[in-house]
Parts: structure tokens; C-alpha cells; sequence
């Protein structure tokens, strides 16, 4: 569901991405070739494994918390907060409860 960016449009961030058992659940906003705009839900227990990206990325929990490790340090992030996580630099994502984010990738 990549938007249409020629309307304006509100949307519901919580809303547009729905929790699944045992899965993590992504969706696409915005594909530009400057970056891109996703939103994830995470099931409490679910995450992602160490990988590294060629991007800067922004994270804000738009509900719930979650776990986040840069270079092996731990960050507990919780609804409203936001973490920035630098190009190249490894990084993972585990769900301490349910939590859903929105991922902005820069290039």
C-alpha cells in the first residue's frame, strides 16, 4: 500500500498495520528514491536478528515497547519515543510486549 503522494491524505498509524500470532507484519507508506516510509507490527516476543543497513534509519513506536540494540548496547523504547539507528552500524529489534513501529529509511 504505497501511498499516493500528489493527495494529501490523515491517516491512522496504529490502524494501518494489524498484529498477527507469531509474526512480524510490514507494510510500505512511501517508496521515493530518496527513502522510504514503512510501518511494522511485532508480536511480544517476535524481532528482528542483528543485520546491518547502508541507511540511516529513524524508529518511532507508535505503540507498545520494544528492545533495541546498536553496536550491542540496549535501548528500551516505548510508546511515543523515537531512537536513530546510523547506516552501517548493527542493529536488532525484539518485542518486550506488543509494539508497532514506523520505520524511515533516508538515503
Amino acid at each position: 500500500m504505497i501511498m499516493d503522494r500528489s493527495r494529501a491524505r490523515v491517516l491512522n498509524m496504529k490502524n494501518l498495520v494489524a498484529y498477527q500470532n507469531h509474526a512480524v507484519v510490514s507494510k510500505e507508506i512511501v517508496k521515493s528514491i530518496n527513502g522510504n516510509v514503512s510501518l511494522f507490527a511485532f508480536e511480544r516476543g517476535e524481532g528482528l536478528s542483528e543485520h546491518v543497513s547502508p541507511y540511516d534509519a529513524l524508529v518511532y513506536l507508535v505503540e507498545g515497547r520494544a528492545e533495541i540494540r546498536i553496536e550491542g548496547r540496549s535501548h528500551s523504547i516505548k510508546e511515543g519515543e523515537l531512537i536513530i539507528m546510523p547506516k552501517n552500524k548493527p542493529h536488532s529489534l525484539k518485542a518486550t510486549e506488543n509494539f508497532k513501529m514506523m520505520l524511515v529509511m533516508i538515503r
